[in-house]
Order: structure tokens, then C-alpha cells, then sequence
């Protein structure tokens, strides 16, 4: 059997951390609301830390405070978080068949994405077995908002002041000689984006890659995710770009229709 090293153990170990996560542990069904002296009680912690780190954790949204009682209950951060993995293991598992179906009929590289966080993530992929080039997007991997096919395609549905704010908070930049840096041009192009149905990325991210995004939209019509194809611009013509995006848009509506959405 290996020996483990505890000092090393100790050395990710954060109490701290443990304490809050342990105060949000203390709610439930039945216990919806809690005050210091009773959170004190149950964790064996004292009043002194618990008000700590209880405003901490409000302080970022997980806790909030009743005004009269003085008593904490969780806040809509945790709903806001558990409705992004909610969509994603939905979105993912809604997704799996029609992706494959997809990959089968146009051979190409296949993108399952969401925006969480404020960034990009892809939360499922189909590889393109036969290419000599593979994507160094994964499963996990993380983008700025406006990457590729799949950021602009999600980033066109939301608000102006919140596509406003992501574009603050990550700047556009030159990935190739075709990438849009003018904001307000990008803003132009999301629209046109939202209003046509699907994306299209004219080697804008990736020098020889044409790349086309279509939304999911879930039982309200809220667009949740987006399917994105990659395509080597050199053996793409008119009308293979035609049935990509025919392609596309057609299984993003059949995941749609499985969350849910009606036309």
C-alpha cells in the first residue's frame, strides 16, 4: 500500500472553506431558515464565526437575511449555479443521440456549448476521427464569451447591457486577420446572428476553419445552449455550407424539442 503524505494533505485542506460549505449543508427541507445562535448549535461552531462567515457568503449571494427575524436562509446564487448544472447535464443528456446522429451524417468536428460564468464552456463533443487535426477545445474546456461559433451564438440572445459588460470584461482581440475587434461591429454582427438563426465564423478564431452554431432553446424558449460544427474552409463549398447549416440548426431544433420548446 503507498504511503500518503499528510502534511501534503493538510496543505490543500482549507477550514475556512469546510466551515462555509458546512453553513450551507445545515439548510434544508426542513430547516429552510436559521439563525446564528442555531447554526452555532448544530456546527459547534462559535457565534463569532458563524456571523463571519455568514456574511461572507451573503455578501456573494448564497445567503440572505431576513430583515425581521434576523434569521439566514440560502440565497439565489445557489439557485442561480444549480440552474447552470441543471441545463447542463439536461442540455448534455438531451443532446447525446442527436450529436452523434449529427456527426454521422456530416463527418465533421461537433460542439456542445453553454456560457457559464461569464465564459464559454463546452460541455460535450464529437471528433472527427478521420482528421489529421484535432480541436484543442474539450469536454471542460473554457473559452472568453465570444469565441468561435458557439460564444457569438449565445452571446446574440442576451441583453445589450449584459453582452455590453462581457464584451468590458473580456476585450475582443485579433485571432486572425479576419477577426471582428471593432465592438460595435460585433454588436452588428450579433444581431444579424440573432435574427438570421445561426452563426457563422468565417476563420475568424482559427486560421482555415469555417465554423456554424445554431441555438437550443429550452421549454420557454430561452436559449440555453448551441451546437457548433468546425469545417476546413478549404474542402467547403457554397452548398456544403448550405446543408451545414441546415444540418445544424436542425438537430439544435430536435434538442430543443426534447427540452421541451414548441415552434
Amino acid at each position: 500500500m503507498k504511503a500518503t503524505n499528510n502534511d501534503d494533505e493538510k496543505g490543500f485542506y482549507n477550514r475556512s472553506l469546510e466551515r462555509a460549505l458546512q453553513i450551507l449543508d445545515a439548510f434544508s427541507l426542513e430547516r429552510q431558515a436559521l439563525s446564528k445562535s442555531e447554526l452555532s448549535k448544530i456546527l459547534g461552531l462559535s457565534r463569532a464565526t458563524i456571523l463571519r462567515l455568514c456574511s461572507t457568503l451573503g455578501k456573494y449571494g448564497y445567503l440572505r437575511q431576513d430583515q425581521e427575524s434576523n434569521k439566514y436562509s440560502l440565497g439565489m446564487r445557489l439557485f442561480e449555479q444549480g440552474s447552470v448544472v441543471f441545463h447542463s447535464l439536461s442540455v448534455r443528456k438531451a443532446a447525446s443521440l442527436p450529436l452523434t446522429q449529427l456527426h454521422g451524417r456530416l463527418g465533421k468536428t461537433i460542439f456542445l456549448c453553454i456560457l457559464d460564468n461569464d465564459e464559454l464552456l463546452y460541455i460535450d463533443k464529437r471528433e472527427d476521427s478521420k482528421s489529421v487535426i484535432t480541436f484543442t477545445s474539450k469536454i471542460g474546456t473554457r473559452r472568453v464569451p465570444h469565441w468561435g461559433m458557439c460564444g457569438p451564438m449565445l452571446m446574440s440572445h442576451l441583453p445589450d447591457d449584459e453582452i455590453e459588460r462581457l464584451l468590458e470584461k473580456f476585450p475582443l482581440r485579433a485571432q486572425t486577420r479576419k477577426s471582428i475587434i471593432d465592438k460595435e461591429e460585433f454588436k452588428a454582427w450579433l444581431r444579424k446572428v440573432k435574427d438570421e438563426g445561426f452563426a457563422i465564423d468565417p476563420e475568424a478564431t482559427l486560421e482555415g476553419i469555417t465554423g456554424v452554431a445554431a441555438p437550443i432553446r429550452d421549454f420557454t424558449g430561452k436559449v440555453v445552449a448551441t451546437i457548433g460544427a468546425a469545417i476546413f474552409s478549404s474542402s467547403l463549398t457554397e452548398d456544403g455550407l448550405r446543408r451545414t447549416i441546415n444540418e445544424v440548426s436542425e438537430t439544435a431544433l430536435t434538442v430543443s424539442m426534447k427540452l421541451g420548446y414548441k415552434r
